[in-house]
């Protein structure tokens, strides 16, 4: 193999986040998604960045919807993760890599609440020699700050590390601090090649 690390993000690339589909799986009205929508969704660049408090967010997101909805917003916030669906290609990819001895780390934009809960995923706390999420540390992805906060905690040169993530603005970053990387579209052959694994 080519790189002695492989970093993932976790969104869209580990888990699947797809906001509308979470969200109907606690409100069936259309017209109630789209009023909620963009209210809950508002913070979430905010939460990732561990600027403002989860909880309070909550209550505040509850206060801007009508007082049927307010039930709704709250369980939303403590529930979503549940709906984040595997993306199995990656699963299997990270058990082979876990096979040829790769050393797995994770840097993911995410709130506080769910890096207190990520342990709950198997794939997560059985692979992973190292994670980082972005609102404990306030420091979020494409910040260079939050790529040498991983390679200084882990001692990791970014030369040795690559790094699979959706976002074409994160992989830019990576490779500006000399740890090379690919956009994932879903296409595993593709990033097999690319670390010539």
């Amino acid at each position: 193999m080519k790189y002695k690390n492989i970093v993932f993000d976790f969104g869209n690339v580990i888990g699947k986040f797809d906001g509308n589909y979470i969200l109907e799986q606690f409100c069936s009205s259309r017209e109630d998604m789209e009023l909620l929508i963009p209210v809950l969704y508002r913070n979430w660049l905010d939460l990732d960045a561990g600027t403002i408090d989860y909880e309070e967010n909550i209550e505040t997101t509850a206060a801007l919807v009508p007082g049927r909805l307010q039930a709704t917003v709250r369980d939303f916030f403590r529930r979503w993760p549940e709906y984040v669906r595997p993306i199995p290609q990656t699963y299997e990819l990270i058990s082979r890599l876990k096979e040829k001895g790769a050393d797995l780390y994770l840097l993911s934009n995410a709130s506080t609440y769910f890096a207190g809960i990520a342990s709950r995923w198997p794939i997560l706390r059985d692979n992973f020699s190292g994670i980082v999420f972005s609102a404990p540390v306030k420091m979020a992805k494409p910040d260079p700050a939050i790529y040498r906060y991983l390679f200084q905690t882990y001692g990791l040169n970014p030369e040795e590390c690559f790094f699979i993530d959706d976002l074409k603005a994160n992989i830019e970053t990576g490779k500006k601090l000399g740890m090379d990387g690919i956009i994932f579209t879903g296409d595993i052959k593709t990033v097999g090649k690319k670390i010539e694994f």
